[in-house]
């Protein structure tokens, strides 16, 4: 499993402070959105070559774990 941390970085400067792949503007955010509206990898990288293949990865895992410490209060 890749190190995702080593791979996101928060900086309030850079995208109002949003988690982004480092060295670039992109939000993890972005690439969930790409996947969700139904992207695969392939054209993710292919629209955004400064991707790897681990990127996305890390900003899956990066988003599973903020998920895992996600709590919602059942109304």
């Amino acid at each position: 499993m890749i190190q995702y941390l080593e791979r996101i970085s928060v900086n309030s400067e850079i995208r109002f402070g949003k988690p982004c792949i480092k060295g670039t503007r992109i939000a993890v955010v972005d690439i969930l959105q790409w996947l969700a509206s139904g992207m695969n990898e392939g054209e993710i990288l292919n629209d955004f070559p400064q991707l790897t293949h681990d990127d996305i990865i890390a900003a899956l895992t990066f988003a599973a774990n903020r998920e895992a410490f996600t709590k919602i209060k059942a109304l």
